[in-house]
């Protein structure tokens, strides 16, 4: 006797318990997700649910679902650079170290291995989009289709010649360039990336914005990334940089603006950022490892800015673990304003997810886990002595697990990592030619 009719779908994904991650923030148990041509159709109980096959069939009772994570900001391919410089400040990290090592050693070769592994990285700790500023971005987007990934890629602008363009004018027309290359790709997409108030100057910073407006691409920049920017700013020109930048019309709402690190912020400064619609991209362990300060994550969302998440890159922070930069987030927070209830495990949570893909203007697309959303999805074992007994799963993502418990990510619907395991990418390969690259690097021959 025949019960139910039976279904053929593409993937069904039964766990012991779904974070949506919608407005109110739904906790599903016993549920399960349907998924057709990378696209979720249906979330329903699982007994409910018996009759559809599928040709991909996913039993984690022990698992906990989550929309995949969205690291807002990076540079990829600086995880060649992992540990090359350590223990010193921003301004000599970077002028003494990092740009003499990007000078010789940057180019199309660097740039597809450092994405690819990368990548590699965050597919196994739950990232499913990341946003790169980085050089020779059609490189680091040609790679992401190859492994599946989502991006944003921010294409560098700055005022001086660098291995991937001439200065401001070719990096503008590079990036739309790009921009008509990936239009209809389901996972790449174009942004302007100035690198920083201090390195690009007001002519480019217009012709951006008009460029912007015009195709209708988001900005991503480095802004108050630390006191002592802020301070320099003012000696040398007698204004803030958020003002200046202000003035130049950066921040409108009908820009989307999204402003990495924000540590050296006045109340006036957040109150320019809620009312624009500007959102702020927290990179909390790179901060921190290059004493850059604290964002003030508690007053700007008490102000209603939106706050995504960012590992930065892997050469100032080290790793791009962003389970790892929830905890470091929720806990500076507390640590910073002396209060307990400071960023919560949940708030933690949908900086790492829903509000990383409102900032990336993705988020019709993905960042929670609801019928007709994209399938990015990562899947976390609980059944391990850190995450037992559990009274509190958002907490236990934020407060207890680690990497290593991500078994299953799914991008676009499909399958990049299975228990653990890339499906596809060989990571014996790619650890061989990272030792290649490394020993290379540090004997200082090209």
């Amino acid at each position: 006797m025949i019960l139910h009719n039976t279904a053929q779908v593409n993937t069904r994904i039964d766990a012991g318990t779904i974070l949506t991650i919608d407005d109110n923030f739904t906790t599903l148990t016993d549920h399960s997700l349907i998924i057709e041509n990378g696209v979720i159709t249906q979330i329903s109980p699982t007994e409910s649910v018996q009759h559809i096959i599928a040709s991909e069939h996913y039993c984690l009772p022990n698992h906990v679902i989550i929309p995949g994570l969205i690291n807002a900001h990076g540079h990829a391919s600086m995880a060649l650079l992992r540990g090359i410089a350590n223990d010193l400040p921003l301004n000599i990290w970077l002028q003494e170290h990092i740009w003499p090592a990007e000078g010789k050693w940057v180019d199309s070769d660097f740039v597809s291995f450092g994405a690819k592994l990368a990548m590699a990285e965050m597919l196994k700790s739950g990232t499913t989009t990341f946003s790169d500023m980085y050089f020779f971005p059609e490189v680091v987007a040609q790679m992401a289709q190859t492994v599946g990934m989502r991006t944003q890629l921010a294409c560098p602008i700055l005022d001086f010649p660098t291995a991937w363009g001439s200065g401001p004018d070719e990096y503008i027309e590079k990036t739309l360039e790009l921009h008509r290359a990936f239009e209809s790709s389901d996972l790449v997409h174009m942004a302007f990336g100035p690198h920083a108030p201090y390195t690009v100057s007001d002519d480019p910073i217009r012709s951006l914005i008009s460029a912007a407006r015009e195709h209708s691409l988001p900005i991503q920049m480095h802004v108050h990334e630390t006191q002592k920017e802020v301070n320099d700013a003012v000696t040398n020109s007698g204004k803030r940089p958020i003002k200046r930048l202000s003035e130049l019309g950066l921040f409108e709402p009908d820009l989307n603006t999204q402003a990495v690190h924000m540590t050296a912020l006045t109340e006036s400064e957040i109150s320019l950022l809620a009312k624009t619609n500007t959102s702020v991209i927290h990179c909390p362990e790179s901060n921190m490892k290059l004493a850059s300060g604290f964002c003030p994550t508690q007053a700007l969302s008490a102000a209603g800015v939106n706050i995504a998440l960012g590992t930065d890159g892997a050469a100032s922070n080290n790793d791009l673990d962003m389970l790892g930069e929830m905890r470091t987030a929720a806990l500076i927070a507390k640590g910073y304003t002396g209060d307990a209830t400071a960023l919560s495990a949940k708030e933690c949570i949908r900086m790492a997810t829903i509000n990383g893909a409102k900032a990336l203007g993705l988020e019709q697309l993905i960042g929670s886990l609801e019928v007709s959303k994209q399938a990015d999805i990562v899947a976390i074992d609980l059944d391990h002595l850190n995450t037992l007994p559990s009274y509190d799963i958002p907490a236990d993502i934020v407060y207890n697990t680690n990497a290593s418990q991500v078994t299953h990510t799914w991008v676009n619907g499909k399958l990049l990592v299975d228990c653990g395991h890339l499906t596809g990418i060989d990571e014996d390969m790619l650890k061989d030619e990272a030792r290649q690259w490394g020993q290379k690097i540090k004997s200082g021959n090209k």
